[in-house]
């Protein structure tokens, strides 16, 4: 892993870990000032520094294969149309120790995800329950309301034919700016996955 990702990571996994710079200089037998220099992307370390981070902070440093990162981001990207959850989890569960990129853009992708699906699921209940309701009410109306159940019934699908295009736009637009190396961003994301 290079810089600055190496330093990000470090900062990120030392944070998970609860330990200060300090305590992670002390247990690399390293100086404070070392892992400072690494966080802010100022040095790379030595193969022994990074087997130490790598040990304490349990992260394969080593590991990180970033010659088709870029392929794999965008397999990611494109998983995130299908609002199939368990496709990205698998993608980002097998490559997250691999790259940071894939680690953090797959972060966003599961976000994005647990969001789709539950906006599917509130759209699904509206659909049983509300769907029915109508129905039983127009049925106690009359025939006149038998034109609004059928608009209602219409706007009851709409959610799901949105969300759809919705999570193709998204998987898109994110994987072509994967391809390029631009930042990736989701709409309507809430961050569940930190």
């Amino acid at each position: 892993m290079n810089q600055p990702d190496l330093g990000l990571k470090v900062t990120e996994l030392r944070q998970q870990k609860g330990l200060t710079q300090e305590q992670l200089a002390e247990r690399c037998e390293v100086s404070p000032r070392t892992i400072q220099r690494i966080e802010s992307g100022e040095v790379d370390p030595r193969a022994y520094t990074i087997h130490c981070l790598g040990t304490i902070l349990e992260f394969d440093f080593g590991e990180e294969n970033t010659s088709n990162e870029n392929l794999w981001l965008a397999a990611l990207h494109i998983s995130s149309i299908f609002v199939i959850l368990i496709i990205p989890l698998l993608l980002w569960s097998w490559k997250k120790n691999q790259s940071y990129k894939i680690d953090q853009q797959g972060r966003q992708v599961l976000n994005f995800q647990i969001t789709m699906t539950l906006m599917l699921f509130a759209s699904m209940c509206f659909l049983l329950i509300g769907l029915p309701a109508i129905l039983i009410l127009t049925m106690e109306m009359g025939d006149a309301f038998v034109i609004l159940a059928s608009m209602l019934a219409l706007f009851s699908i709409a959610p799901f034919i949105v969300i759809g295009i919705f999570c193709t736009y998204q998987g898109a637009v994110n994987a072509m700016r994967a391809l390029s190396d631009k930042p990736v961003h989701y709409s309507l994301s809430i961050p569940f996955v930190k």
